[in-house]
């Protein structure tokens, strides 16, 4: 059998939907990657740990410039915040630099946990993969209210986050958005991609017949 006929054999038998076969002869039609997506989805091996890792260094670089160095926030101050969610702000402030340890672990629990679900929405919507820049800045922005109005008001601390001065809530909201929710929709994107080409490879080789 010719290339050409094996190719067009496995385009009828719908494992490559990018070949199509006119007499005898395999032509290839162009079909973007981003819209194979809805049939491969992200693989959680990549996009939880990665997309989390990158959540919590984007946003701790994010936390210690805008709070520490233009509002003047003490540093120690920032992540004890954190850990605040955990052992109530009294505790957490008076723990010095243990306390502020501990914050920063929890800071990139919680990071891990914004890419864990960001992952499953993916795989509930697999149209987030096929727009990742859009979805990503508004999960961000999603993510920002979550941990304002759901995850603080259950954790130690207990009182709703309130709403800061318009100018803080404008820089927090674009942080959240570039620096939280585009890297982890970005890495599900990329993790899609390999994901696809990877099986459509194992397709192709297991569909061509020995020449």
């Amino acid at each position: 059998m010719t290339p050409a006929l094996a190719l067009c054999v496995v385009a009828k038998r719908g494992l490559q939907p990018t070949e199509t076969c006119e007499s005898g002869v395999a032509q290839r039609s162009p079909v973007k990657a981003t819209e194979r997506m809805t049939t491969y989805k992200a693989r959680a091996i990549d996009t939880i740990p990665l997309g989390g890792l990158l959540i919590g260094l984007f946003d701790l670089i994010f936390a210690f410039t805008f709070y520490g160095l233009i509002l003047g926030v003490p540093l120690l101050r920032i992540f004890q915040t954190v850990a605040g969610g955990v052992l109530g702000r009294p505790r957490a402030y008076a723990g010095g630099v243990p306390t502020f340890l501990l914050g920063i672990v929890l800071h990139f629990l919680v990071a891990t946990c914004i890419a864990t679900v960001y992952y499953l929405a993916t795989r509930v919507l697999p149209v987030l993969l096929r727009h990742p820049v859009v979805s990503g800045l508004i999960y961000g922005v999603v993510a920002y209210f979550g941990m304002k109005y759901i995850v603080t008001p259950l954790s130690a601390i207990g009182a709703r986050g309130t709403l800061p001065r318009l100018p803080i809530l404008i820089t927090e909201l674009i942080g959240h958005a570039l620096l939280v929710g585009l890297p982890v929709a970005l890495v599900a994107y990329r993790s899609a991609r390999a994901n696809n080409s990877q099986m459509m490879d194992n397709e192709l080789n297991y569909s061509h017949p020995v020449l």
